[in-house]
C-alpha cells in the first residue's frame, strides 16, 4: 500500500514540477493579451494654459483646457484582420477631444490603432490612420508590452506622425506601485492642421492658402507598471504655434496652445486601482502559481521518497520459536 501511495505522489510531483515552467513560459505569453473589446476613457487637464482665440487670432491665458481621450475596441474589425494576419489583433478607435474653459470644442483628432494583442507591436492593415490620414506606425502607442523592460522603446507620436525613442529614466514608486519612468521629447516639428477646426469657415485648406503652418513640440512623460505594461500616470509639456502667412498679419508666430497637461485626480485613482488589480492577475501566472506548483512538486517528491524508504526498510529478525517439548519416556 505504501509503495502504491509513493508512486502516486511521485507522479503528482512530476506533474506539478513540469507545470511550473509551462505556466510561466508557455501559457502566460499566450494568455496575456489586450482584450479586443476594450473601452477606456481618460481625462487630462492643463491649468492656466495659453489658448488661441481663433476669432481674434490672439493668444490668451485660460484657467483650464480639458483633453478627453477615449479608446474603443472594434471587435468585428479585429476578427477580420486576424484572418489574414494569422495572429491575435486588437483594433482601437481613439479620439482626442480638446475643449476650452467654456466647454466648446478646440480640436478633435480621431485615430485607428491596430496592434498585436500579445506584444503590442503595430499590425499594418487597411484603416490604420490619424485624423483620416493613412499612417504606417512603428513602435508602441498608448501601452507598453507585458513585462516591460528597463530600456528605451520606440514610441509613435500621433501629432507629428513620426516615431521617436522614449527613454527609460529610472524606477520609482507611484502611490504604492513600482513603476518605470519614461520620457520622450519631440522637437519643434511642422504638423498638419486638424481636419475639424473650432471656428466655422476655417478649414485646413483655407489656412494653407494663407501660407500659415502649424508647429508642435512636447515633452511626454509616462509612469508605467512593468508587469502589465500599463501607464498609471502621464503628463505632457505641450506647445503648438501657428507660423508665418497672411493669417497672422505682421506677426511671425502666435501660440495656439501651451500648457502642462496632467491626468485628472479622479482618473489617477481609478487607473492606479485598475492596474493594481491587473498586476495581481499577471503575478498569479508569472510568480504565485509557478513557484507554488514548484514548491508543491518538491514537497510531494520528498514525501514520495520518504514513503518509499519506509516501505523498503527491513522489518528485523523474526522472533525465535519455542522448541517443541521432548516426549517423556518411562
Amino acid at each position: 500500500m505504501r509503495r502504491k501511495t509513493s508512486l502516486i505522489l511521485l507522479a503528482l510531483a512530476v506533474f506539478f514540477t513540469a507545470l511550473s515552467p509551462l505556466l510561466r513560459w508557455y501559457a502566460f505569453p499566450r494568455l496575456a493579451k489586450v482584450p479586443a473589446d476594450e473601452y477606456q476613457t481618460m481625462v487630462l487637464e492643463a491649468k492656466n494654459a495659453t489658448l488661441l482665440d481663433y476669432g481674434t487670432m490672439t493668444a490668451r491665458t485660460v484657467p483650464r483646457v480639458t483633453i478627453v481621450q477615449t479608446l474603443k475596441g472594434d471587435v468585428e474589425a479585429s476578427e477580420k484582420i486576424e484572418k489574414t494576419a494569422g495572429r491575435d489583433v486588437v483594433v482601437w478607435d481613439g479620439l482626442s477631444y480638446v475643449q476650452g474653459p467654456d466647454g466648446k470644442m478646440v480640436s478633435k483628432v480621431p485615430e485607428r490603432y491596430i496592434f498585436d494583442a500579445h506584444t503590442q507591436e503595430p499590425v499594418h492593415a487597411t484603416g490604420e490612420a490619424v485624423d483620416g490620414d493613412p499612417v504606417r506606425r512603428e513602435g508602441i502607442e498608448f501601452k507598453w508590452p507585458f513585462m516591460t523592460e528597463k530600456r528605451d522603446y520606440e514610441y509613435f507620436d500621433a501629432q507629428a506622425r513620426l516615431t521617436a525613442p522614449i527613454h527609460y529614466k529610472g524606477t520609482q514608486d507611484f502611490r504604492g506601485v513600482e513603476v518605470y519612468y519614461f520620457e520622450q521629447t519631440i522637437p519643434w516639428t511642422e504638423v498638419p492642421m486638424p481636419k475639424v477646426m473650432p471656428v466655422q469657415g476655417i478649414t485646413p485648406e483655407t489656412v494653407a492658402e494663407t501660407g500659415t503652418t502649424r508647429w508642435y513640440t512636447t515633452v511626454r512623460k509616462f509612469w508605467v507598471e512593468p508587469l502589465t505594461g500599463a501607464p498609471v500616470y502621464g503628463e505632457e509639456i505641450h506647445r503648438e504655434e501657428l507660423r508665418g502667412g497672411t493669417l497672422l498679419g505682421d506677426r511671425d508666430k502666435v501660440t495656439a496652445f501651451a500648457g502642462h497637461v496632467k491626468m485628472r485626480e479622479d482618473y489617477i485613482r481609478h487607473t492606479v486601482a485598475l492596474v493594481k488589480h491587473n498586476r495581481t492577475l499577471v503575478l498569479l501566472l508569472t510568480s504565485y502559481l509557478p513557484w507554488g506548483f514548484l514548491t508543491l512538486g518538491v514537497l510531494l517528491l520528498a514525501l514520495s521518497l520518504y514513503l518509499e524508504a519506509r516501505g523498503r526498510r527491513p522489518s528485523g529478525p523474526a522472533p525465535a520459536r519455542d522448541a517443541d517439548p521432548e516426549p517423556v519416556t518411562a
